[in-house]
């Protein structure tokens, strides 16, 4: 069966030709900086903090959120087309149980740059890959659950969380688990509400938006030469209910979160769709 012809003219074919050409050359220098330069810039910090620092772990996070910075310092560098929008109350948080809505693979190591002091939950099977494993563990960073030879790693990082958290670390959840294709919030996983009602600590919930645009799901290409707007706004806080225990408390945190997070994007929904239609107006 004969392909259909490309109706696009010659010079539209170029055109997006050279974008894609020039989104890729930008997609492999910011994965060049994230293999390439760990090694070259970054590796000997980390060597060094291994032989002497006297909380590894604690000064291993600290050089991963420097780490993210220099990649997202890279990204704004290459790729000026995008705004960022950080809320200043995003970062003011100490000490707290972070939770926020997942979009696009980029948003933990985005939070990870907004927080030199932090810790977070990674998936159990990332803790097997070779060297970045390691990496994983040597930060103090807690399995999803405790599969096979994890399951004293769990208890250790559970022991050990609430002295992270009194030192002003905070705790970066994505209770979805994985990034929703579609903008909508998924199932959440009891693991952060289990926490916070153990630890008797309020969730501060945090929504980001827009990195889905700029890294979209199930492509590898960076979309360089696009415009638009990451955000990552403070939404609210959702204090452990006083008067119920259990997964009573746990549940309805989880609703009041999802209402919270739901309720925000929709209203920032409602903005940009009147912010477009003031748009049009205008140029017409």
């Amino acid at each position: 069966m004969d392909r259909p012809r490309d109706s696009r003219p010659f010079w539209r074919v170029v055109l997006d030709g050279t974008k894609w050409g020039a989104s890729l050359l930008f997609t492999l220098t910011l994965w060049a900086y994230f293999t390439a330069g760990f090694v070259a810039f970054f590796s000997p910090f980390y060597l060094w903090a291994a032989i002497t620092a006297t909380d590894r772990a604690a000064r291993f996070r600290q050089l991963n959120s420097r780490f993210c910075q220099g990649f997202f310092g890279l990204a704004k560098a290459l790729m000026p087309g995008w705004r960022w929008h950080i809320d200043p109350r995003v970062t003011a948080q100490e000490g707290c149980l972070i939770v926020c809505n997942h979009v696009s693979y980029i948003d933990s190591i985005l939070l990870i740059s907004l927080y030199r002091r932090h810790t977070t939950i990674a998936k159990a099977r990332l803790f097997s890959i070779p060297v970045f494993g390691r990496m994983l563990r040597a930060s103090g960073y807690l399995p999803a659950s405790a599969e096979g030879n994890l399951a004293g790693l769990m208890v250790d990082r559970m022991a050990s969380l609430p002295h992270d958290l009194t030192r002003g670390a905070n705790l970066i959840v994505f209770p979805e688990g994985t990034r929703s294709r579609d903008g909508q919030i998924g199932a959440f996983n009891r693991s952060a509400f289990k926490i916070a009602r153990r630890l008797e600590r309020p969730i501060q919930v945090l929504a980001v938006q827009g990195s889905d645009g700029l890294f979209r799901p199930g492509r590898f290409v960076f979309n360089a030469l696009g415009r638009g707007v990451v955000r990552v706004d403070w939404v609210g806080a959702v204090a452990v209910p006083a008067d119920i225990s259990g997964k009573a408390a746990e549940a309805t945190m989880m609703a009041d979160t999802r209402n919270l997070l739901e309720n925000h994007l929709q209203e920032r929904q409602d903005l940009s769709s009147r912010d477009k239609t003031s748009d049009t107006r205008k140029r017409i």
